[in-house]
Formats: structure tokens, sequence, C-alpha cells
């Protein structure tokens, strides 16, 4: 039977196991963390609320890393140990080796904020493919974006498209030029005041709470595992374009292998400025 594996047990692994369990659309996930009874209790309260919030997705716990063998699909969070933190440095690139000589070919995601560098350093030191390993932070981001977008034109979040590339949180771009409102270009849409509203809270909209990055870790993850019609994301890749090793985010589609397509973007001369300066700083 296959399975999601999630690489820690802390605020946001929990977070996004349960998240995951309650879409119901994975049949297993397998929670790991070296402490594994803090694993082991957040599996079995998730597990325990099946029956209540009507979901049949089983959900176990492991301490070690081979754990990840056979599964569909990996995600790193953060150990349990430090709840609030990512997998970072020297340690996190460790454990990423480790994944990927005992998975080969399975696709990992990297769900936390602060796992820029991480996916980076895995494409530039550990030679990981930069089509199997990506982020799913900036989907976050982008989910906070459409929902200011929608409190100001008085839609629907689902109404709205947008996207953040760039380099944040020290540099995003968003492509405003491009972005709709109903199908209709939201620029044409926006008094000027509200544009600038906007622009102005780009900043205060990084990092995204635990629950957000789970919410858009786990649509990713789904989409690795199950397909469906939704595969347009934007998450952290390193294609290796640049000199220096620094994961952006882009617009991608996503399959069962991981990254299907970069997805290509239609820029206004000054957002390509834009990016051009992002990438250049980061």
């Amino acid at each position: 039977m296959s399975f999601i594996a999630i690489l820690g047990a802390g605020t946001l692994g929990g977070a996004l196991a349960h998240k995951l369990a309650g879409r119901d659309r994975v049949r297993a996930i397998r929670l790991i963390d070296p402490a594994s009874g803090v694993a082991a209790g957040k599996a079995l309260d998730i597990q325990q609320a099946g029956p209540i919030e009507g979901f049949d997705t089983r959900v176990t716990a492991a301490r070690e890393v081979d754990a990840v063998i056979g599964a569909a699909a990996v995600v790193v969070t953060g150990p349990a140990d430090t709840p609030e933190k990512d997998w970072q440095g020297e340690a996190a690139l460790a454990l990423l080796n480790q994944v990927a000589d005992l998975t080969r070919r399975t696709p990992i995601v990297c769900a936390g904020a602060s796992q820029g560098p991480l996916i980076a350093n895995g494409v530039r030191q550990l030679g990981i493919d930069h089509m199997r390993i990506f982020g799913s932070a900036p989907g976050g981001l982008v989910s906070s974006l459409r929902a200011l977008v929608a409190l100001e034109a008085r839609v629907s979040p689902g109404e709205v498209a947008i996207n953040v590339l760039g380099v944040p949180p020290a540099h995003p771009v968003v492509p405003w030029s491009t972005a709709t409102i109903g199908g209709y270009p939201l620029e044409d849409t926006l008094s000027p005041p509200q544009l600038a509203r906007l622009r102005n809270h780009i900043g205060h909209l990084w990092p995204p709470g635990p629950f957000v990055l789970a919410s858009a870790a786990a649509r990713a993850a789904e989409a690795l595992v199950v397909g469906g019609a939704r595969r347009k994301f934007a998450c952290f890749i390193d294609d290796r374009s640049g000199e220096v090793p620094a994961a952006r985010s882009a617009g991608v589609t996503l399959g069962p292998g991981g990254i299907e397509k970069i997805l290509p973007v239609t820029l206004s001369r000054l957002e390509r400025v834009q990016l051009e300066i992002a990438l250049g700083e980061a």
C-alpha cells in the first residue's frame, strides 16, 4: 500500500498529517521522528479523530528514517524536539541525503518556510534531480495573497488567480499585470489605493503559519500521489539556472515523479526587471 511519509512530528508535521488525513484522499500516512513517542501520540490522536471527522486514512508512526522506503512521496517538515522550527543546516542536509539514498526516485517536498536553502543544497551539493525536489511554502504565500485580494474585491478567493515569483521573503515578485479576478485583469478591477495596500502587505505575509503551510504541502503531496485536475502550484525550485545556490519561487505542474513542468511566465517590463534583480540578489 502506497503512503505519504512525513519527516518530523513538530507543529508543522502534525498539522500536515491531520490535514492530509482529514482530506481523505490518500490511503496512509507515516509520521517519522526520532522522538517516536511524540510521533506515535500525534498519529494516535489523528487516527482516533477519523470516526468523528469522517475520514478513513490510516496514520502510523515510526522512528527511523528508513521508514520512508516505499513511500509515494516524502515531505520534510521539522523535528518534534524543536516543534516550531524546520529542519535546517547541516543536520537537515544529512537527513535529506539519507532520504535521497533510500528512495532514489521518490519526490521530496520541503514544506517549511525556511527550507529554500535546503532545496538548493540538495540539488547543488547532493545531486538530487531538480525535478524531484521542491518546496511548497510559496503556495501558502499565494493562498494568503489570494485571500487579501478577495477581501479587497469582495469576491471569493476562488475567483482570484495570482502567483508569486522571485525569492521570498527577501525578494518576492508578484506579477500583478497577469493576475485576474473572475477572469478580468486585476489591475483593471481594483483601484490604485487598493493595489497600493496589497503591495504593502506582501512583506507581512511571510512566513505563513503552520496550518497554511500544511494546507499547501497537503495539496502538493496529493498531486504527487493521486493526481487530479488542479496540478498547478507555486513552489520553491532550484533548476541550477544561477551561479549561487538559491531556491526561487516558480509556477510548476506536479505529477507522480515530482515536477512535470516549470511554467513560463508573462511579465511586464518592470516586473521582468524586478525578477532579474531578485534572482541576482538571492
